[in-house]
């Protein structure tokens, strides 16, 4: 079964919903702007915000580290987690950006993603392909091959029975995990909380279940507070097809109670420790960009793919995975640079979609086209 017919099978099936949630909730366009206005006060102020979130993280009982680069990211979650222990991680692109799973393998540690799409894109060994669906590329059944391949687990190619199959299996890893390990949709730097929106509860699992909870992102996922942070986490479902979201989860440090004589001590039921992962690698210097900085707004909702018709064309061959589509173009030049960037920039045939889908109201092409300016000219004889 091809790209062809694994692409429109995801946009006959999510598209609509979007467009049904954004008709619906009349107040969703109220909040994408307030959204917006909120992480432009951020990316302006990228240091102030940086610094206001580490003084609430340590405030409620969590520990804070900034990293500069990938490398730097990843070995201070290695040492967080240490060695031999069986780490469950929620869907994260930060992570794969900085080859956080590899890393944490190479300490001797079991890893398994806990997303549905990104579990079997473990399995399959190859690298994901749309910034909320990594397995958009995979047919049913390839996906029901690669269950059986690499598992030894039967199951038809009907998407029902390849669901219970992986909570089956992730069921036993999630009670014997020692690490949980989670992305972010928002965190607010008022209160050093971090929102998570979700629908298949892998999250909330993750986050709850093992005795560490680390939250690992990049900078440009700060807001002003958690009200703002919660807005993100609407916004974002809504224009990913998926709304009401089934989840909206809250972490503000360690597990606690106060039911005795109302003194507060931790930890409870869940993690005793809440560590926040930081991770620069190209942000604060696209905040100081007079053409990149506006891509610090997305918030990762992935609508412009679908609508893009060199994505539908190319898959994740448009962008370098995680970050493909036409944010993909954007965060290549964020993350990697515009050398890696460029070329996938000159694939771009400026249909402008992406910027009438965004959200943010983000000018995708106007980034583009300058990413493209900047490597041509890099590339020009002397």
């Amino acid at each position: 079964m091809s790209w062809d017919v694994a692409i429109e099978r995801a946009r006959s099936s999510i598209m609509p919903k979007t467009y049904d949630a954004l008709a619906r909730y009349g107040y969703l366009q109220d909040l994408r702007r307030e959204v917006r206005k909120a992480k432009e006060e951020v990316v302006k102020n990228l240091d102030f915000y940086i610094e206001e979130l580490r003084k609430s993280v340590e405030r409620i009982g969590g520990r804070f580290y900034l990293a500069g680069d990938g490398r730097e990211a990843a070995d201070a979650a290695a040492k967080i987690v240490g060695r031999g222990k069986v780490v469950v991680m929620g869907k994260n692109n930060v992570a794969n950006e900085t080859g956080l799973h590899r890393r944490l393998e190479e300490e001797g540690n079991e890893v398994w993603e806990t997303d549905l799409g990104a579990f079997l894109v473990q399995l399959s060994g190859e690298e994901g392909s749309h910034i909320i669906a990594p397995a958009i590329h995979l047919t049913r059944e390839r996906a029901a091959e690669f269950l059986k391949e690499k598992l030894g687990i039967e199951a038809p190619p009907d998407p029902v029975a390849i669901a219970q199959r992986v909570r089956e299996f992730l069921r036993e890893k999630f009670m014997k995990a020692d690490v949980g390990i989670t992305g972010a949709n928002a965190l607010a730097a008022d209160t050093g909380a971090v929102v998570l929106v979700e629908n298949e509860a892998n999250i909330r699992i993750t986050s709850a279940f093992p005795p560490v909870h680390i939250v690992y992102d990049g900078v440009e996922k700060i807001v002003p507070t958690l009200i703002h942070a919660l807005y993100v986490a609407n916004v974002q479902a809504a224009y990913a097809g998926l709304y009401p979201p089934t989840y909206i989860n809250v972490s503000a440090g360690p597990s606690s109670t106060a039911d005795i004589e109302m003194h507060r001590v931790s930890p409870a039921q869940g993690p005793k420790e809440y560590h926040v992962v930081l991770v620069d690698n190209g942000r604060r210097a696209a905040a100081r960009d007079p053409a990149l900085w506006e891509a610090l707004l997305c918030i990762r909702c992935g609508r412009c793919h679908l609508h893009c018709p060199v994505y539908r064309a190319l898959g994740r061959d448009f962008g370098k995975p995680p970050y493909t589509g036409p944010m993909g173009v954007m965060w290549t030049a964020v993350t990697r640079g515009v050398e890696e960037a460029g070329p996938h920039a000159l694939k771009c045939v400026h249909a402008g979609n992406c910027k009438e889908v965004c959200p943010m109201e983000i000018d995708i092409p106007q980034i583009i086209q300058e990413v493209k300016r900047r490597y041509l000219k890099a590339h020009q004889p002397s």
